[in-house]
């Protein structure tokens, strides 16, 4: 039995079923999902619709990120967020070409049922950005900063790693959690191909929207899997990377 946690898809089916092969994923398998399904490739309703089948089969948890709050209110009521639409919303409302209603309302459905963070036993959180509180995810005043916070990756990359965890020095935020499991900002900022690590703090986002690729990490083992680069994947395509 593993736990994998999987980084941001964007509409990249090729790439989530490539991961799922690779890492031979079996029904034994916990997949936590970090957000960010749709907006980007041209596959964001049949990405949902694998991740709803996948849920039949195995323990899945999917984090809602803020391009699934974009889509999620489109679904609802047709409302179209003109930012999400230059940033891939486009591209998910022509996936959906095809689909019926109901098929919609499961979608719709789907994406309501998703939590905003999931913290395990072993008090990992999972989180699709991040978070401001010093007393932790429980104590967060505004809900957005779950799926659109920056300065909690920034703040873990600037930390010296030689203040230690009981230190004065050590930021209250990042002691309520042995670890954290992020994704929204791409390594590819730090020009990184592969999941990085700062502190406590895992970013699990390696560009799928963009020129990366798609990845998933063993929690326990910290082995990764990644799937080929989306432009390659998707060579008639630009996804985000306009």
């Amino acid at each position: 039995m593993r736990t994998l946690a999987i980084g941001d898809i964007h509409g990249g089916l090729k790439a989530l079923n490539q991961i799922l092969e690779r890492a031979e994923v079996t029904a034994a398998d916990t997949l936590i999902f970090l957000g960010d399904y749709v907006d980007g490739w041209s596959e964001s309703a049949q990405v949902i619709e694998r991740l709803i089948e996948l849920s039949k089969t195995n323990t899945c948890i999917f984090i809602k990120g803020n391009h699934d709050v974009w889509c999620e209110h489109w679904l609802a009521d047709g409302t179209i967020n003109d930012v999400w639409y230059l940033h891939g919303g486009k591209e998910t409302i022509a996936s959906y070409e095809g689909f019926n209603e109901d098929q919609k309302r499961e979608h719709l459905n789907f994406f309501e049922a998703m939590p905003l963070y999931y913290l395990d036993d072993e008090k990992r959180l999972f989180i699709h950005a991040g978070f401001t509180s010093m007393h932790g995810v429980e104590r967060e005043v505004r809900t957005e900063t779950f799926y659109y916070d920056r300065t909690l990756w920034e703040m873990a990359l600037i930390m010296d790693k030689r203040i230690a965890k009981n230190s004065e020095l050590y930021p209250n935020r990042l002691k309520h959690y042995s670890e954290i499991y992020i994704g929204h900002t791409p390594t590819l900022n730090y020009h990184k191909y592969e999941p990085m690590k700062a502190i406590n703090v895992w970013n699990i986002d390696t560009g799928a929207a963009f020129t990366g690729k798609l990845s998933a990490i063993d929690i326990d083992t910290k082995k990764v899997f990644q799937s080929d680069t989306l432009m390659h994947l998707y060579p008639y395509e630009m996804g985000r990377n306009k």
